[in-house]
């Protein structure tokens, strides 16, 4: 009974890491790695989670990160659990946060310079106020990029 109880109250502490974590890198992907089922994924997840890894993963092609790819859903969930920092970030037009959301977006190493620029630029079109979605965020900053000749390409 209290495996089951033990069990139950990590299950339901690890589901906001899950939604803000994909298990697909980091410290979680590799010591889960070529395990299948829900537990796993869920134990990747709440490892990820609990370790911070991630973004370090992402910034440096480690921990099985690739950011080659073009971004899916992984940028949104990113932006949902890095609002603030990402928004730090975009005021300053520096910071690992906003690298790792241009890494996240596909933003090659030479085009970072004008994500950076573009992201502080328009930060009050990006972040329109205090109470923004995720969503919101995206969408606009999307559209920030559209406008620029260097960053457009980005844009799918």
């Amino acid at each position: 009974m209290k495996k089951v109880i033990l069990m139950s109250v990590v299950m339901a502490a690890s589901l906001p890491m899950i939604a803000q974590a994909d298990p697909g890198c980091g410290l979680g992907a590799q010591v889960f790695a070529g395990k299948d089922g829900a537990g796993s994924h869920i134990l990747a997840a709440t490892t990820n989670g609990i370790s911070g890894n991630q973004t370090f993963g992402m910034s440096s092609g480690t921990l099985g990160c690739d950011t080659s790819k073009k971004v899916t859903y992984a940028a949104g969930i990113y932006l949902n659990s890095n609002m603030e920092k990402v928004a730090r970030g975009m005021a300053t037009g520096e910071g690992e946060a906003l690298n790792t959301l241009a890494d996240l977006m596909g933003v090659q190493t030479e085009d970072k310079a004008a994500f950076f620029t573009a992201m502080q630029k328009n930060f009050g079109k990006i972040f329109k106020g205090n109470s923004v979605s995720a969503e919101d965020v995206m969408a606009s900053l999307k559209s920030v990029m559209q406008q620029d000749s260097s960053l457009s390409k980005y844009i799918s």
